[in-house]
C-alpha cells in the first residue's frame, strides 16, 4: 500500500513536463491494475472494549505535508515497489511517499 503526500505549492513549483510524465506514469500503473485514489475527508472509527462506537471527522495522523492519495500496487520486491511509485506525481512534485507492505 502506498501513501502520497504533497501540498499545491510543491505541485505548482513543479516543471510541467516532470508533472505531465508523472500523471502518464500513474495511468500506467493504473492500466496493470493499481487501484489509486486521492485522499478524501477522513473519519476516525473507536469501539473500544466493543461497548460503544464512536466516530470523529479528521485525520488522526499528522504529517508536515497534507495526505494527498493512496494506492494499492503489486510488486515482488519492496525495491521493485519503490521503483514503481518513484516517478509518482507526490513524489516528482516536492513530496513523498510512503512504501507500507502489507504482511501475509
Amino acid at each position: 500500500m502506498t501513501i502520497g503526500y504533497g501540498d499545491q505549492a510543491g505541485y505548482d513549483s513543479t516543471d510541467t513536463a516532470v508533472l505531465d510524465a508523472a500523471h502518464a506514469h500513474d495511468a500506467r500503473l493504473r492500466e496493470s491494475g493499481a487501484v489509486m485514489g486521492i485522499a478524501g475527508e477522513p473519519v476516525q472509527v473507536r469501539n473500544h472494549q466493543a461497548a460503544e462506537t464512536t466516530t470523529r471527522t479528521g485525520a488522526f495522523l499528522r504529517s508536515e505535508l497534507p495526505l494527498a492519495g493512496f494506492a494499492l500496487i503489486e510488486a515482488p520486491t519492496l525495491a521493485d515497489a519503490v521503483a514503481m511509485v518513484s516517478q509518482s506525481p507526490c513524489a516528482v512534485a516536492n513530496g513523498v511517499v510512503e512504501v507500507w507492505p502489507l504482511q501475509d
